[in-house]
């Protein structure tokens, strides 16, 4: 959960890297809490918590995506391949899972200055 924090609280910031863990992590708690709230619109019927819960967080989704890429090596403007059906999706997954690099232009490595 420290992570989805973390992620929240740096939510407009596309500087600096972030672990896999971190990334990840994050995604995790953004599914279970989306499919919570799908459950609950379903029950109401209407998608009004699950859409709100969705553009409240197309932000901080982008910029954990961003820092993600940056950890790789990468610009966060990769994260347009998603336009590119199936194919943008596959690759973007791919450059998520890669690990980390040394220190690059967008900062030192999360894991060798403390990270987790």
């Amino acid at each position: 959960m420290e992570y989805f924090i973390k992620a929240l609280k740096q939510y407009a910031d596309f500087n600096g890297r972030s672990t896999r863990k971190e990334y990840w992590m994050f995604y995790l708690f953004y599914f279970i809490f989306y499919i919570v709230l799908t459950v609950v619109d379903t029950v109401i019927g209407a998608p009004v918590f699950s859409t709100i819960f969705a553009l409240g967080l197309f932000v901080p989704t982008i910029s954990v995506g961003a820092r993600r890429l940056h950890d790789t090596g990468r610009s966060g403007w990769w994260q347009l391949i998603l336009l590119v059906p199936l194919i943008g999706a596959i690759v973007l997954i791919v450059f998520f899972v890669k690990d980390s690099h040394d220190d690059n232009k967008f900062g030192p490595n999360p894991k060798a200055v403390g990270g987790v």
